[in-house]
């Protein structure tokens, strides 16, 4: 049964991941409003004669068949009973993806107002880590004992924490359109440190784009939105890279696997996020950086839920 039940786990993990990358992707071919009515398009379940319009309407079947699986997973989850914990969880999945449709029909109806843009991106991201969690509470007699310092496993929450927020903020830079909004690096437009507007660039109520509720836009708050970006992206990946090496050098059970290829997906990131400034956001870079940053935070949870399976601490 459990079995099984790992089969299931994989399968909507590996849809949750495809319908993240077409949720990119119809962000990146300008389809978001390719049907301006929800839940049909243009009043019909199938879309159509138009690019856009089935671009919107095949991400919205495949979410939709990854929402009726996830459904089926936590009937299956139940049946098991002496699994209370692992049943809660992938429940607390099904409220999410319900939340999450919410979020797509908002997109819609509110014309791409940035922030339920990022928040259905966030969402996303969301149901992607708690089926992952599911499946390693899954396997949870399986994971290696670890003996690790209390130090080590807050700098694995702290890594977790910044690699959501730089998420978040990638989600933001794309839904407000300023991803191209500096076309040179490491300076943005030519400057180190070019004019920014903080307030207007992070004002959640007042922002929008052309087409939607509230105030487009201007270059400066564009720029502004890169550069946190851009300064995250640092951040994180020096708290990142520091988790690797400390795991690489720790030589316990599987760390020094877990760090080497933490830092070989935040190398891969860091090149694909510079190559799309540098080439003007092609589709296919632009599209890996959306996969590489979900595998990367299940890299992370992966790195916190085996730190924390039987551990003993050590001063």
């Amino acid at each position: 049964m459990h079995k099984n039940l790992e089969r299931w786990l994989l399968s909507t993990i590996l849809l949750s991941e495809v319908v993240i990358i077409l949720g990119a992707y119809t962000r990146l071919t300008d389809a978001g409003l390719g049907c301006p009515d929800w839940p049909g398009c243009y009043g019909r379940l199938i879309a159509p004669s138009s690019s856009k319009a089935w671009t919107e309407m095949i991400h919205r079947y495949i979410a939709g068949t990854l929402g009726i699986l996830i459904v089926l997973l936590s009937i299956k989850a139940w049946l098991l009973r002496k699994d209370s914990k692992l049943w809660m969880l992938i429940t607390l999945v099904v409220g999410l993806v319900i939340f999450q449709a919410l979020l797509g029909m908002w997109t819609v109806t509110l014309k791409l107002y940035p922030v339920v843009v990022m928040g259905h991106l966030l969402g996303g991201f969301a149901i992607l880590s708690l089926l992952w969690l599911s499946y390693l509470l899954l396997r949870l007699k399986q994971m290696p004992n670890i003996n690790i310092s209390k130090s080590v496993k807050f700098l694995a929450y702290v890594a977790l924490f910044v690699l959501c927020l730089q998420i978040a903020l990638g989600g933001w830079t794309s839904a407000n359109y300023a991803a191209l909004v500096c076309a040179d690096f490491p300076t943005c437009q030519g400057r180190w440190w070019p004019p920014m507007d903080w307030r207007a660039a992070f004002d959640l109520q007042a922002v929008g784009i052309f087409d939607s509720p509230g105030i487009p836009l201007e270059n400066t708050p564009r720029v502004t939105i890169q550069m946190f970006h851009r300064i995250g992206a640092l951040i994180c990946s020096i708290i990142l890279g520091t988790l690797a090496i400390i795991l690489i050098r720790s030589k316990q059970n599987a760390l020094p696997r877990l760090g080497v290829a933490l830092l070989c997906f935040l190398a891969l990131q860091l090149t694909l996020g510079i190559t799309n400034v540098i080439a003007h956001l092609p589709l296919a870079i632009s599209l890996l950086h959306n996969a590489i940053a979900a595998c990367l935070l299940i890299l992370i949870l992966t790195i916190l839920f085996t730190l924390n399976v039987k551990t003993k601490h050590i001063a």
